[in-house]
């Protein structure tokens, strides 16, 4: 990419994205990446540290199925030097702008095809790919690996510097991965069983050793809906295992699932967790190492005796 074409990107970048993490400043020479979700737009800027200006699209607090952007944040996405995406169906209405900008020859990182996805195992989306393997750092490791090979091919890119940052962010997801695994492990085998809003925790159940025994919308996106019959089927489910908690996405109403726990005829909490966005600064889950540590002390704490 010409540095006047990355010009005019950071100028739009500004116009359009003010509040987005790696805020570019008007006459800036650094590479542009474009990120479409904030938990990768924090992972990415962890590998490239100041090497490039990171855009992120998705806003703090925001539900990856449904967040749309202008058609000026279309035009910056095809003047970057890379987009890194999450894929598998996640970004549901974004895809014709990844696509327009493949098209123009930007390239493209998918992380959801970095390692071997899951598949859905009931529900709607039964048979359909989970992307929501950020659950399991492990595999954000792997990510982190391609992320720094393509950065390296960008023009004007410090080797030594994203390989430094690199190195020192995957240490960082090995301790995550490390403490999770001690955290869970304390929690009783027979208490392992996951309810959530919606399926998003494959990952972390294969992972870590729990049962998923359902989810209040019966697939993989926030945009589908219960019927009565699934709400009772999981009303028994949760009765059957003794489910002594339910989590709840933050970046959703919790109605439902408080419906639900009050339809059981046991004692359940409801537990809201950050599992598909970043917060803004002080919320809880700012940072992707920040998001998983909380949400694994009140998952510890909700499913122990």
């Amino acid at each position: 990419m010409t540095r006047t074409r990355r010009y005019v990107a950071l100028v739009l970048a500004v116009t359009t994205m003010v509040g987005a993490s790696g805020c570019a400043t008007a006459g800036s020479t650094k590479p542009v990446i474009v990120v479409t979700t904030n938990i990768l737009g924090d992972v990415v800027q962890n590998v490239v540290g100041d090497e490039a200006e990171v855009r992120v699209l998705m806003q703090p607090s925001a539900d990856p199925h449904s967040f749309e952007i202008s058609a000026q944040d279309g035009a910056m996405m095809r003047q970057a030097d890379l987009i890194v995406t999450n894929g598998l169906g996640l970004e549901e209405g974004l895809q014709q702008h990844i696509d327009s900008a493949q098209s123009d020859g930007v390239p493209l990182l998918v992380a959801g095809d970095v390692n071997e996805p899951l598949a859905y195992a009931e529900g709607e989306s039964e048979g359909s790919m989970d992307p929501h393997f950020w659950t399991d750092p492990t595999l954000m490791i792997e990510v982190v690996d391609e992320l720094q090979e393509q950065t390296l091919r960008i023009d004007d890119i410090d080797p030594e510097a994203v390989e430094s940052s690199t190195s020192a962010y995957k240490t960082e997801l090995t301790d995550l991965d490390r403490t999770m695994t001690e955290a869970f492990a304390a929690i009783p085998v027979e208490r392992r069983n996951l309810v959530t809003n919606h399926h998003v925790f494959g990952y972390l159940a294969e992972r870590y050793g729990f049962r998923l025994i359902g989810a209040v919308i019966p697939g993989g996106t926030t945009l589908a809906s219960p019927s009565a019959s699934d709400l009772r089927d999981l009303v028994g489910a949760i009765e059957e295992a003794q489910v002594t908690t339910i989590f709840a996405e933050s970046s959703q109403p919790d109605r439902l699932v408080q419906v639900l726990a009050d339809g059981a005829n046991i004692d359940v909490d409801v537990v809201e967790l950050f599992t598909e966005s970043l917060t803004d600064p002080g919320e809880g889950a700012d940072t992707y190492l920040t998001m998983m540590r909380t949400n694994t002390e009140r998952i510890a704490a909700g499913l122990s005796p």
